[in-house]
């Protein structure tokens, strides 16, 4: 599903980003333009940012 319209971005693209590293929206708009002109999509993005870091895995090395 698109999210955001005016860059074209997915949701799919928008996860992929969080399991890359992204942590934030401001990481998500760096990397794909996101909420970065009309800003409709932010309140969506941020709940798909959100709900994929609940899932995403966070390992730490020991050392």
């Amino acid at each position: 599903m698109f999210v955001c319209l005016c860059h074209g971005v997915t949701d799919k693209q928008i996860k992929e980003a969080v399991q890359q590293g992204c942590e934030s929206l401001a990481d998500v708009r760096e990397k794909h333009g996101v909420a970065s002109q009309c800003g409709k999509c932010a309140r969506m993005a941020k709940t798909i940012i959100d709900k994929e870091l609940e899932i995403t895995p966070k390992y730490y090395e020991v050392a």
